[in-house]
């Protein structure tokens, strides 16, 4: 299962995302620096609202979402690079992550101290931005000392990696992430076997208050222009996304029956929850993808990568499917959404049999021939 890191500076609301994400209470929430020093681990479900339709089609017994491993990582200060706070350990934690989701802290309130001293969240992107290069250009460095010898007796992949190191450093030193590096498909797959940290991918959570919330979800950010700096940052210095949330509304929201829960959001003015928002956002971001199954028994969604062809989907399910399959018989979720059935797809020529070579899109739905 892929993990995805929380992370952000002291006291800007990760703990509490984390207890709301994952519907707990693992994470000490305080309002002093560092209350987190041990990394929390979590898995969360992600919200799909095709389920609970397939549900209906099949008179499902039970349905089983997907699913990622979210991790809430200590809180970072300036100077981390260099040992400051829990530096070495938060650095070390975040290696050790897919993905990261960067808490931003865009809401003012005197009674929950700022490590900086004042609300400011593009510039504490900046930092732990800045915190993550550092580390990333002394490994590149280092990678450069360490490959020097193979290299020179003629070592290919010694020779791609120094290549590579060199053509990173000038532009991490310009205080750009690894992962905005223009690179070939070669160069890429290189690049993921450094481990660096800043080549992660990232997502940002704008943390709101309950206030900014409905009047934000309506594109208003006369209210909170802090959203609107870390979405214009995201987009263009990191080419990511951001999205809108309010942990302490969703830690409440998280403690409430479902039904209570949206009654709770309609009453605030606002559609959705956010961290179904976040939690979807960030299932994309680790490039991941679902399809389905479905029948009497059981409804399910199952995880693959983007790009991943049929066998390697039904190998999901049992390494046999994928060792004897045959064909995948499938339908979009939106046509069996719309006609009904899949006697009903199979009338209108929506129902496919489809090979090896098969790309599997979200939300297809499959069932698999096999022979073992």
């Amino acid at each position: 299962m892929l993990r995805t890191g929380i992370v952000g500076l002291p006291n800007v609301g990760k703990s509490t995302l984390f207890n709301a994400l994952t519907r707990s209470r693992k994470a000490e929430a305080a309002n002093f620096p560092f209350c987190t020093i041990e990394p929390n681990v979590g898995v969360v479900n992600v919200p799909d609202p095709r389920l609970p339709r397939l549900k209906e089609l099949a008179n499902s017994e039970k349905v089983i979402p997907a699913a990622i491993e979210v991790v809430d990582i200590a809180g970072l200060v300036k100077g981390a690079s260099e040992g400051e706070g829990l530096g070495n350990q938060f650095l070390g934690h975040i290696r050790e992550v897919d993905a990261i989701i960067q808490v931003v802290r865009c809401f003012e309130n005197e009674d929950i101290h700022h490590v900086t001293g004042s609300v400011d969240p593009v510039r504490d992107i900046e930092i732990i931005t800045t915190e993550l290069i550092l580390v990333d250009m002394a490994s590149a460095k280092k990678r450069i000392e360490r490959q020097g010898k193979a290299a020179r007796s003629g070592d290919k992949v010694a020779k791609a990696e120094i290549a590579l190191c060199e053509k990173l450093i000038p532009h991490l030193n310009e205080g750009k992430p690894a992962s905005t590096v223009q690179l070939s498909d070669e160069e890429k797959k290189l690049l993921a076997t450094l481990f660096l940290l800043s080549a992660k991918p990232v997502l940002f959570a704008a943390n709101v208050s309950e206030e900014d919330l409905s009047p934000l979800e309506k594109g208003d950010y006369s209210t909170n222009p802090h959203v609107k700096a870390v979405e214009e940052y995201a987009a263009s210095h990191l080419g990511t996304s951001t999205v809108i949330i309010s942990a302490q509304i969703e830690s409440e929201l998280a403690e409430l029956p479902p039904e209570e829960a949206r009654e709770y959001l309609t009453d605030l003015g606002v559609s959705d929850s956010g961290v179904g928002k976040l939690i979807r956002a960030a299932y994309a971001l680790l490039g991941l993808r679902t399809y389905f199954t479905y029948g009497p028994k059981e409804t399910r969604a199952w995880t693959i990568h983007a790009g991943d062809k049929a066998p390697a989907a039904a190998g999901v399910i049992h390494s046999d499917f994928e060792r004897g399959f045959i064909a995948a018989e499938t339908m979009a979720f939106s046509d069996l959404d719309t006609l009904g059935s899949s006697a009903k797809c199979r009338e209108a020529g929506k129902y496919r049999i489809e090979g090896k070579e098969y790309e599997v899109k979200d939300g297809d739905v499959m069932e698999f021939r096999f022979n073992v």
